[in-house]
């Protein structure tokens, strides 16, 4: 497991943000908030996707008036995403579970110190949620549309409700590329011990938002740094969710499911690997229980990688073995193996359960 940076633990309704809680991943719907049975729709979605929290976007006043439909059909937290107009926000308090504000539009202070009242009265929190295109003008004349101009934004906003009285507070510091983003969460970590949400936003398509948010949020991870997360991909709902809880369990930062390791694919592979691995990965997908399983195809990586793993197929010519523990448990034809290490891995999952 990463060693995490400490933070002071918030909650968004009934989930921890910070301190020893587990890093939630966050998702926000794409339909018109104000369409309230597309919008719980999407919700549910994500709700049995593994989405920890979900955030709407609040535009006008419509959208707001809807949030308290929404948050009596669904059981996830609720965020409402407020830009340009803080009494979008005022309304929004009451029915939700955090606000987001963008500092760079919400306009003047007397704005913010409303939604900060509003925000102590329901007990909510707030994110302060920084983008490097859209900082407050003092601060992009002055730094320009980078990392320190984005960690001075932030700490002038966290230094003005917490003059207020208000530390519920978290904090994002996004840009659209890697880079910025990182520089700017690693920059402003060591001034306060509020939680952080992490992301790079605006990240594109699904194959170039993995790459981004994997380089991006991993590098961060593994610095101890991150209490929430959010993938930002041009797609389908699940996409985000599937990507986020694959980036955490990579990373260590979450021990939960199946750790399939395979061989690449090279001219020593002695069995249908590829193939195998489809199925293996469709009929484990259910287990929760955080094992390392490995898959090898030939004997240059098999004995060795399988010595080290839960569960394990080592691939011969024909035939093959399957390991528990480094221990050799059948030596079967090649058809036969996969079944076997399924059941074995069915049989370490629930031991696992009961320790």
């Amino acid at each position: 497991m990463i060693n995490r940076i400490y933070t002071k633990k918030i909650y968004v309704g009934n989930v921890a943000i910070g301190g020893d809680a587990p890093i939630s991943v966050q998702y926000m719907t794409y339909s018109e908030t104000a369409n309230v049975e597309a919008t719980v729709e999407q919700i549910k979605r994500l709700h049995f996707a593994g989405c920890d929290i979900v955030r709407v976007a609040v535009p006008n006043m419509e959208d707001a008036y809807a949030l308290k439909k929404i948050k009596e059909q669904i059981s996830l937290p609720l965020v409402a995403d407020i830009h340009f107009n803080y009494k979008l926000a005022l309304i929004a308090a009451e029915s939700v579970d955090c606000i987001r504000i963008n500092p760079g539009n919400i306009g003047e202070k007397s704005r913010v110190k409303d939604i900060v009242k509003a925000c102590q009265e329901r007990n909510i929190p707030i994110r302060i949620g920084v983008n490097a295109g859209s900082l407050e003008k003092e601060f992009e004349q002055k730094y320009g549309q980078t990392a320190e101009g984005m960690v001075a934004s932030a700490e002038y906003n966290i230094k003005f409700l917490e003059d207020l009285g208000f530390n519920d507070i978290k904090v994002s510091l996004k840009a659209s590329d890697v880079q910025r983003t990182v520089d700017a969460y690693r920059l402003l970590r060591p001034k306060n011990i509020y939680p952080f949400h992490l992301g790079v936003t605006e990240a594109g398509t699904i194959f170039h938002a993995t790459i981004k948010s994997s380089i991006g949020l991993g590098a961060l991870l593994l610095d101890g740094i991150g209490d929430t997360m959010r993938v930002s991909i041009t797609g389908e709902l699940e996409e985000e969710i599937k990507v986020g809880k694959a980036i955490l369990k990579d990373s260590g930062a979450l021990k939960d499911g199946l750790n399939i390791i395979s061989c690449p694919t090279c001219g020593r592979i002695e069995a249908d690997l590829v193939t195998a691995v489809a199925e293996i990965e469709e009929r484990t997908k259910h287990i929760k229980a955080p094992l390392d399983v490995s898959v090898m195809g030939c004997v240059v990586n098999a004995i060795g990688e399988a010595k080290h793993a839960d569960v394990a197929i080592a691939y011969g010519k024909g035939s093959g073995l399957v390991m528990v523990k480094g221990a050799v448990v059948a030596r079967l034809d090649e058809k036969e193996l996969v079944d076997r290490f399924v059941d074995e891995v069915e049989k370490a999952a629930k031991e696992s359960e009961k320790e």
